[in-house]
């Protein structure tokens, strides 16, 4: 976990949520173990929908308009990162929408 921990603190606004980073890790285990579905591309609208529903609307429940801008701001928060961590994407959007008990 201390992998996805410092990754987290990179870019967290707020000081780092241990128990949610553990959580999503477990959750997602099976996810951040492929190559292919680790990382999140911002410039592919396919992938930015998918996280849309099934992270944001699905596992956070949330609706609304402001979801793509979310997205799009995790997206630029991350920018200088070829590789975005999918686990560190899903957390800097939960804490965006104050979603973090959702894993804690």
């Amino acid at each position: 976990m201390s992998t996805h921990l410092d990754d987290v603190k990179k870019y967290a606004k707020n000081p780092v949520n241990e128990a949610a980073v553990a959580s999503l890790e477990k959750t997602y285990r099976l996810v951040l173990s492929k190559p292919d579905t680790r990382y999140v591309a911002c410039s592919d609208k396919a992938e930015l929908e998918t996280v849309r529903k099934n992270f944001l609307e699905k596992k956070l429940g949330l609706s609304g308009e402001d979801l793509d801008a979310s997205i799009k701001s995790v997206c630029e928060t991350m920018k200088a990162t070829r590789s975005k961590s999918r686990l560190t994407f899903y957390y800097l959007l939960a804490e965006h929408h104050g979603k973090l008990d959702t894993f804690a």
